[in-house]
């Protein structure tokens, strides 16, 4: 065999090895996208819990009894969206006020029910929602918070125009809180909405998606580049742009709730977003347990005197 023929067979298993790498990176990726971002019929992301460990088990039953004990107040709203029906639930407590609860990425307007008693003593109305592609509403990629803000207008404008409501305020987790922002710096947004309150917001989705593939021991170069592409070709999108992005246009109140512990909304990307902050009346309540999103079950009563002191200001 010639050196020549050598050289021709190492760069052939060379190629082939390239090959089946990038169809591997793309299958997982695939999944991934696939697994986070896209519903595929209304069974997926329904109104069930879905994180059945502890302490989601725990919270979600809290806020199942905050409901029941509250469902003489409870009436099923419907608003649309260009083509997507959004459907929630709004408990009318007599006031002028209300809280809009955004949920996180999974989660329906079920999990709204436990951030809502602090506002409900505060004397706010409260709106759950089922964001789009989540519960009981049409949709089929979850957007992190750029088409779901848009759906938060039409969310805001029914409060305004069917019941009557004077001051809106927004409480984002996660995802939901990035829909929040975006909704809060569009100038389309209307000037009743005073302020809003975020639980682990991230920086953007692609560092946030980045610590989850690295929790999970998975490849995260090309994998992650490639979900970004999927989602980018997808929803007119890219992970790599978030809340960081628009965040130094805010001119409203806000009060940041983040964990110091947080491994997906890291720390160092939520001062980064205190400190771009273009709001002159902002403040950040740090928690030093707990990891993303349970905040409220690690200490109950500091995130919630820190929601009521929030209210307060405003008003």
């Amino acid at each position: 065999m010639t050196p020549l023929q050598i050289c021709g067979i190492i760069a052939g298993a060379i190629a082939l090895l390239i090959i089946i790498h990038l169809c591997i990176t793309l299958v997982a990726a695939t999944i991934t996208f696939v697994t986070t971002l896209v519903r595929r019929n209304k069974k997926k992301w329904d109104r069930n819990l879905h994180f059945k460990v502890e302490p989601q088990i725990t919270m979600d039953g809290i806020g199942i009894d905050w409901m029941k004990k509250n469902v003489q107040y409870k009436e099923d709203v419907h608003v649309v969206n260009g083509k997507i029906n959004l459907y929630g639930e709004y408990f009318d407590f007599g006031s002028d006020k209300c809280v809009m609860i955004l949920s996180g990425r999974t989660e329906s307007l079920r999990y709204g029910y436990y951030f809502a008693k602090p506002y409900a003593e505060s004397g706010y109305n409260v709106l759950v929602m089922d964001p789009r592609a989540h519960g009981n509403s049409d949709g089929v990629f979850n957007t992190l918070g750029r088409e779901e803000s848009k759906d938060d207008l039409q969310w805001i404008n029914f409060l305004i125009n069917e019941k009557g409501i004077k001051q809106i305020v927004l409480h984002g987790i996660c995802i939901g809180a990035a829909g929040g922002m975006y909704t809060i710096t569009n100038p389309e947004c209307p000037d009743c909405v005073a302020g809003i309150v975020t639980e682990g917001m991230f920086a953007n989705f692609y560092e946030s998606m980045r610590n989850h593939l690295i929790e999970f021991h998975t490849l995260v170069f090309p994998v992650m580049q490639t979900i970004n592409m999927l989602y980018k070709i997808c929803t007119g999108y890219t992970m790599r742009k978030g809340p960081l992005d628009v965040i130094d246009t805010l001119d409203k109140p806000i009060l940041m709730l983040h964990s110091e512990e947080d491994p997906y909304s890291t720390p160092d990307f939520a001062r980064k977003l205190y400190d771009t902050c273009g709001s002159k009346n902002k403040e950040i309540v740090w928690f030093s347990k707990g990891g993303h999103s349970v905040l409220r079950f690690i200490d109950t009563e500091k995130y919630d005197s820190s929601i009521k002191a929030f209210l307060k200001k405003l008003n």
